[in-house]
């Protein structure tokens, strides 16, 4: 069925949307939010600058997106994972959230690497339109780490050790090489720090 005429514009209003996100996202990866240029971006998207406000009317609106799709895209992936070990123990779930969350990271997903890349440098506007979505994945590691520690762990010791491990996790967009390195070992060599534990599983 090709669709009523209604039906189509949106389909390819919707095409073009999703080309702009993907553009945008690499280029805020390569080469940061400040030297994102939307002329640029429009002229590889085969389309003029104006036709690129009836998408997004601004450049932090662009931003705004492409990085919320950048956390969403790292929840999910890890959030599948989980759900597919229930039974694990809550050291194991959180090694595998580890792996996860750092393969999602480093695979060809510009969108979650956009967002580590340029979350210090957005404007305050754009980081506080992502504190929602922020917060709801800094708590899927909230009650993993939770699990882990077990019942005695105060919230301070949870958060500086979500700090520590995202932290670890996240930095490797800086120095991660594919040829040299693997993402298997340098999650064991982290697992190591983690002694086993007796603590009560979660569901994430």
């Amino acid at each position: 069925m090709t669709g009523t005429p209604q039906q189509r514009p949106r389909t390819k209003a919707a095409i073009a949307r999703q080309e702009i996100l993907a553009i945008a996202a690499r280029k805020m990866r390569q080469n940061g939010y400040a030297d994102m240029s939307l002329r640029d971006l429009a002229a590889e998207a085969g389309m003029k600058a104006g036709s690129l406000y009836y998408h997004f009317p601004s450049k932090d609106a662009l931003a705004t997106e492409v990085m919320r799709l950048g956390v969403e895209v790292v929840q999910r992936a890890v959030r599948d994972a989980l759900q597919h070990q229930p039974d694990a123990s809550p050291r194991d779930r959180l090694v595998t959230a580890m792996r996860v969350h750092l393969e999602t990271l480093l695979s060809a997903i510009d969108f979650s690497s956009a967002h580590i890349r340029c979350y210090p440098f957005v404007p305050e506007k754009v980081r506080a339109e992502l504190t929602a979505v922020r917060r709801g994945y800094d708590q899927d590691w909230t009650i993993i780490i939770g699990a882990y520690l077990g019942g005695s762990a105060d919230e301070i010791e949870v958060r500086h050790m979500r700090y520590t491990l995202l932290g670890a996790l996240n930095w490797s967009l800086e120095w991660y090489d594919p040829e040299r390195d693997s993402v298997d070992k340098y999650v064991a060599s982290l697992a190591k720090l983690l002694p086993e534990k007796q603590g009560l599983g979660h569901d994430v």
